[in-house]
This record gives C-alpha cells, sequence and structure tokens, in this order.
C-alpha cells in the first residue's frame, strides 16, 4: 500500500472510528461498533478489501494535516498545480433517530483557491473485505446491502458503478463545497433521514470542544495532553463506558512479522490505567461509566475474572484468522478475537483493586456492590497469588512465576489492607499478613544478586521493563539499592536508539514467550523509564526521554503500539491507548520552576502514598501504566 502507519488520522464518534491517510483514503472503517466486521479494510490488504478514497485528480505538491483545536474533526489540505482544496473529515456524535441505530461518516471538500479537479472511489466490502454488497438507487441515494448491514451515501455530485466500485469526477473551486454522508443502519430497516452536513460540522465541534474544555492540566506539554485525552476518549464505547486498547486489528509489532494481535477490545489493565489517566485530568464520569461497565463486566465468580472483554462486557472472543486478507505490507496472519481472553494474569487483580480503592478515594464509588466484588477478587487473590501465570505480556510459551505479577499481587492486598483502614470491613490483620508474605517473597525470589536487578521471573537472569514499575507504585522506594540497580541495568541492556524494549531476547527464537519473531520497541515502557528515571531524582534525563517519546508521534499527535527504533516508523495497532496515557500520566507529574519534572506528586492515582511508604521514599513515585503483549 506504501502508507505507513503514521500517515494516518484517526476520526470517531465514540462507538466507533476510521482511519484516515494522508493520500485522502479510508482504509479501516467497523460498524457499528470497533469491533465489528470492517466494511473499509484495504489497511489490510488491497484498494478491493474497502476503501473511501476523496482526493485530488492530479499528485499533489504538497499535503496539510491538522485537527480543529479540541476536537476529532480532521482537515487535510492539498496544494496542486490548479490550485488548494480542504477535506473535512468526521463522525458525527452518534444519536439514535426515532429508535434506528445508525452511524455516520461525513467528508466535506472545501475549495481554497483556484479550481481544483477531484475524484472520488468509494469501494465497500462488507466482513473484513470478504462481501461485494449489492449496490441501487432509492430515492436520489446510493444503498449498499449485504446481509444485516447497510450502507447509504448522499452525495452532492452525480455518481457511477465502475467493476463494483463507486466512482464520481468533479471539480471544486475557491468558496464551494461538496459534501459526502456515508451513513450505517441495520438492512432490514429504512435509514433515517439525511441531515444537514453543516450541522452536522457545527454540532460535532461544539461537542468535543466542551468534552476537551473540561481538561485539568496546564504544563507546557497542554497540547500532547489534550490530544492524548481526546484520543483515549475516541477510544470509549460511550454507551457503556468499556474502553478498547485500540482501534484496529493485526497492524505489526514487526513488518512482516507474525506478532498481529486485535487490540478492539476492553483489557482491564489497560482500562484500569486509562481511568487514572481521564480521572487525574478532571472527567468523572468517564470514571463513573467505567466503573459502572467494570462491575457488570467482572460480576460472578472471581476465578472466572477474564483479561479482556467486548466493549459491552462480552466474554466469548475466539481468535481466529482471516486467511483472505494479505496483511499490513505482507504482516500475516491477520487476526480477530483474541486467545488472551482465557489466558490467567495474575496481575490484573491487583490493577482491578487498585482502581477501586482510586473510585472510593475519588468519592466516585457509591455502589455497595463495588465493595462485594472487591472482597471476591481479594479472596482469590489470597489464595491463588503462588500460581504461575501467562504474566503482563500474556505469553504462550507455558506459565511462569513472573516477578511483576507478583508485584502487583501485593499491590491488590495493599489496596486491601487500604480499604480497611478506610472503614469498609475484612480480615485486615490476615491481608495485612499476606501482603507482607508476598513482599518478602519477590524479594528473595525476584532479585537477582549477582544481577543486582530485579528480573523476569523467580530464577531468571532476564530483564523486564515491566519492573520498572517496582518504585512507581511504592512497593519498594525510588532510592532502594535494588532499584536503581534494576532501572540501570534495564536502561544499559534494553535501550535501543533511546528506546525501550519489553525484554532483551523478544527477538529471539527461543520459548521465551512462545511467540517468535521480532518486534519492536514498546513505547509505553520508555514512559515507564522516563517515570522511573524521575522517581530516583534523575530529572533531566527524564525530561530528555519525555521529549524524545513527544518527537515521534505524528503530524497529527499520534502514537501507536511501538516503534522501530532503526527504521524510524511506528509499529503495532493505531492509535494505542496505552502509549497516550504514558503522554498524560507522565506530563501529569507537573512541572517545577526550572521546567522538571517535580517529585512529590503523583501521576494521579493517589494524593498520598502510604505513611509506611511517605517515611522512607525521599524522592516520591509518579503514578505509571502497564500494558500487555
Amino acid at each position: 500500500m506504501g502508507r505507513r502507519i503514521e500517515d494516518y488520522a484517526l476520526i470517531g464518534d465514540t462507538r466507533t472510528a476510521a482511519l484516515v491517510g494522508r493520500d485522502g483514503s479510508i482504509d479501516w472503517l467497523c460498524l457499528p461498533r470497533f469491533d465489528s466486521p470492517a466494511c473499509l479494510a484495504s489497511l489490510l490488504g488491497s484498494e478491493e478489501h474497502g476503501r473511501f478514497l476523496l482526493a485530488p485528480a492530479a499528485p499533489p505538491k504538497a499535503v496539510r494535516r491538522r485537527y480543529r483545536p479540541g476536537t476529532l474533526i480532521l482537515e487535510t489540505e492539498f496544494d496542486t498545480s490548479d490550485g488548494t482544496v480542504r477535506i473535512i473529515d468526521f463522525m458525527p456524535h452518534r444519536a439514535a433517530a426515532d429508535g434506528i441505530e445508525q452511524a455516520d461518516l461525513v467528508r466535506i471538500v472545501e475549495g481554497v483557491s483556484g479550481r481544483v479537479a477531484m475524484r472520488l472511489d468509494l469501494t465497500v466490502r462488507f466482513d473484513y473485505g470478504s462481501t461485494v454488497p449489492w449496490v441501487h438507487r432509492l430515492d436520489g441515494h446510493l444503498r449498499m446491502v449485504a446481509g444485516p448491514n447497510a450502507l447509504r451515501l448522499v452525495s452532492d455530485v452525480e455518481t457511477g458503478g465502475e467493476d463494483f466500485h463507486t466512482v464520481a469526477e468533479f471539480t471544486v473551486g475557491a468558496g464551494e463545497r461538496v459534501s459526502f454522508g456515508l451513513t450505517w443502519f441495520e438492512s432490514h430497516l429504512d435509514p433515517p433521514p439525511p441531515r444537514d452536513t453543516q450541522d452536522l460540522l457545527r454540532e460535532t465541534e461544539g461537542w468535543w470542544t466542551e468534552w476537551s474544555g473540561r481538561c485539568r492540566q496546564g504544563s507546557r506539554w497542554q497540547d500532547a495532553v489534550e490530544r492524548s485525552l481526546i484520543t483515549l476518549k475516541a477510544l470509549t464505547f460511550e454507551p457503556t463506558g468499556g474502553i478498547v486498547a485500540a482501534a484496529t486489528t493485526s497492524l505489526p509489532e514487526l513488518i512482516g512479522g507474525t506478532r498481529n494481535w486485535d487490540y478492539r477490545y476492553c483489557w482491564l489493565r489497560d482500562a484500569t490505567y486509562t481511568l487514572h489517566a481521564l480521572l487525574a485530568s478532571g472527567y468523572e464520569s468517564e470514571a463513573v461509566a467505567w466503573r459502572d461497565w467494570l462491575l457488570r463486566s467482572v460480576a460472578g465468580r472471581a476465578d472466572d475474572l477474564q483479561v479482556l472483554y467486548g466493549a459491552a462486557g462480552e466474554r466469548w472472543i475466539p481468535e481466529t484468522t482471516l486467511d483472505w486478507l494479505p496483511g499490513y505490507e505482507a504482516s500475516r496472519p491477520v487476526r480477530v478475537g483474541n486467545a488472551a481472553a482465557t489466558q490467567f494474569q495474575l496481575d490484573v487483580y491487583g490493577e482491578v483493586l487498585d482502581a477501586m480503592h482510586y473510585a472510593r478515594r475519588r468519592g466516585i464509588d457509591a455502589d455497595e456492590r463495588a465493595w462485594e466484588i472487591g472482597r471476591e477478587l481479594i479472596g482469590f487473590l489470597e489464595s491463588n497469588w503462588r500460581e504461575p501465570d501467562e504474566g503482563i505480556w500474556e505469553v504462550r510459551g507455558g506459565r511462569r512465576q513472573f516477578t511483576h505479577s507478583k508485584v502487583m499481587a501485593w499491590l491488590g492486598m495493599d489496596r486491601a489492607v487500604r480499604a480497611c483502614e478506610n472503614g469498609l470491613e475484612g480480615p485486615i490483620e490476615r491481608w495485612r499478613g499476606v501482603r507482607e508474605e508476598i513482599h518478602a517473597e519477590v524479594c528473595r525470589e525476584g532479585f537477582h544478586p549477582a544481577r543486582g536487578a530485579f528480573t523476569q521471573s523467580y530464577g531468571s537472569e532476564s530483564l523486564d521493563a515491566s519492573l520498572l514499575l517496582i518504585p512507581l507504585i511504592g512497593f519498594l522506594p525510588a532510592d532502594d539499592d535494588r532499584v536503581i540497580g534494576t532501572i540501570t541495568a534495564i536502561e544499559r541492556e534494553l535501550t535501543v536508539n533511546g528506546f525501550l524494549l519489553r525484554y532483551a531476547d523478544a527477538d529471539a527464537t527461543d520459548d521465551t514467550d512462545g511467540i517468535g519473531g521480532g518486534e519492536g520497541a514498546f513505547l509505553l515502557c520508555s514512559f515507564w523509564l522516563a517515570q522511573a528515571l524521575h522517581a530516583s531524582g534523575r530529572r533531566d534525563d527524564a525530561v530528555q526521554l519525555f521529549e524524545r517519546l513527544l518527537s515521534i508521534r505524528n503530524d497529527v499527535g499520534l502514537l501507536a503500539e511501538q516503534y522501530d527504533p532503526v527504521a524510524g516508523r511506528l509499529l503495532g495497532n493505531f492509535p494505542q491507548a496505552f502509549s497516550h496515557v504514558g503522554v498524560v500520566t507522565t506530563a501529569h507529574a507537573a512541572l517545577g520552576r526550572r521546567g522538571h519534572l517535580r517529585a512529590g506528586r503523583t501521576l494521579g492515582a493517589h494524593r498520598t502514598w502510604p505513611n509506611l511508604v511517605r517515611r522512607r521514599v525521599r524522592v516520591a513515585a509518579c503514578r505509571s501504566t502497564v500494558l500487555r503483549c
């Protein structure tokens, strides 16, 4: 296809999203939800798998893009030899009309100067590019129907059919507008009447600017934080409050590789830390919606807790491959669904309990069911923290005693003790004992004296970037020799051209994770390192690394999951929620007078550390985030 991941921008309606290329082609769109089968899927194949191209007929001389301030409305300007045109792309905030569910995508062409010849090529292919719809004209508009899905195209210009493509050619002069509206609806129903695109544009801009205007952040990185928060909101499934990890599936972690996963689901780990970033920025309503989603999704037996769920809390998410799609830059297989839903990841229990603790501290936990569910999770953790698991990186090579998992089990028990200290009922002394037992075991079994660092799993010599969280959650103080040794070793051995790998042998052919093949640098790991450097007193180094991370955002401020530090390009699913959580949480450490990240503040997770930790920590730790493979 020739388009890099960073060539795309995101538009969305807080229920689904589309990726718009710099060339004016929308190459990814799932309707009506993030995890619905794509009807435009050329991102993972060719134009015959579905796209919506709207661009100058001749190759442009220059292309500029931006989002309208405080919104998810994309403006792309094309300079040609005959003049300049602007394309405005957006998805109106969705509402049901007369009980009919619909989703809209709007494209407006504005003439800026001269007269520019334009072309449209709409190729709809339902079911991830495999189904050609029946196209017919009704009431002056095109309808494309296949099975339960239907699309209507409302156009200001005449369109025609050509080899199962909908095409048009037209010219736009200075001051002229040409609009296109694509609406999804259920095929057994009639669609709602078309609406004026300018009205939709005004309403959409007003909705986004009102939302972004509530952001609480005042650092020199305000613009980056605001764009990241808007991106996180765009990845929220508003009807339920669930937060998906990314808008795409199967964008590779290495070009041509097999580490291609479907991230259009809600990981408890991801959503928990996204919650922290949103709450720290003043978005309490999102926290309440997420808390309610969490209670519905995890309700039941604690041992049935899943790592990830569908946007509405669905539990059944089988993983399969789509053999007819060649993959992004021939990166196969293309996967939908995610088998990690069946894994046991011990750390998730601690992270969920931490989120519940934070919700209580912020006064949003009025639902008495929350503590009942919390006690179920605590009981499971108390009985099962010694068990091996697949860990934060979702290994497929067998369960291990991962050090990070045990540290997060400690976090869960710590939050259980705190809940009792704050007035909730529970066997506090017993839970304190479990907390101390976990802590002692991690310090004994997870620390490698010869390496002078905590290692990936008990008895292992391998380093793991997830262990940067040890000082960030208060497990040990940031000035502890074991913590300093861990930070130093990880920085020395896992850094490639200034960016951090998850672990040293991610490109090995052994059974480290049971997957094989290489990958890029996990961006979140570099954010963890920036926060750990700050916590340990290396503030200049922390700021330098943070600004290096900001520099690799694309031209509209978006980040993918990973980065190729050699080729200098983004990798993995896009945009990635946790990369943007890293932006927000790191910036929320606040600024000192000299422009440094300031010690003494958390990143929004807790306003104060426990008394025990506070007495021991000379440099207060920042709140951080976690991710998975």
